[in-house]
């Protein structure tokens, strides 16, 4: 498995993954914020609402998932940048929809690799603009990442603190 110097920030809708993210690049560091997110903003801007966007969901997460490849191919392996999100997460959202065996997918994730991946405990559910996923899929979700970086052969690092200071000491003090 190839190695590089990527960090992933990962964990069920609502864990913290984009505060976490945002702090580390106030901090001077390399970041690359959800795919997801910045899709729907994007369609968002264009007047689509999050329900067009999200009508065919496997749809929906093929374009999420080619984003991501092409992110990671324009990002240096040497340089270290932590991802809100990682390409596994996509095996996880994948079999969420029921879709175990996808080789368009397979062959993504192994061509992707993390130095370490941080698995942030959920934080009490919240509905927003662009989160659809139930409490109970936010629980499945978590465990269903857990299972696909494990399957990837990724260091996982769970981090069960929900105050995001503690967080940010612990993803740093575990590069």
């Amino acid at each position: 498995m190839k190695r590089n110097n990527w960090y992933v920030i990962t964990g069920g809708p609502h864990a913290g993954k984009t505060t976490l993210v945002r702090l580390l690049g106030e901090r001077g560091h390399n970041v690359v914020f959800e795919a997801a997110r910045v899709y729907i903003d994007q369609q968002m801007k264009r007047g689509k609402t999050l329900q067009e966007i999200r009508k065919d969901e496997m749809e929906f997460q093929r374009k999420i998932l080619k984003i991501k490849i092409a992110n990671e191919k324009k990002v240096s392996p040497q340089k270290i940048t932590f991802w809100d999100r990682g390409i596994a997460d996509s095996v996880a959202y994948y079999e969420l929809q029921g879709v175990r065996d996808d080789n368009f997918l397979k062959q993504a994730v192994k061509n992707s690799a993390y130095k370490k991946v941080f698995l942030l405990k959920p934080l009490p559910y919240k509905k927003d603009y662009a989160r659809t996923e139930s409490q109970q899929e936010q629980k499945k979700i978590h465990s269903l990442l857990r299972k696909a970086y494990r399957e990837q052969g990724c260091e996982i690092v769970e981090i069960t603190s929900t105050n995001k200071e503690r967080r940010l000491k612990t993803v740093l003090a575990n590069l």
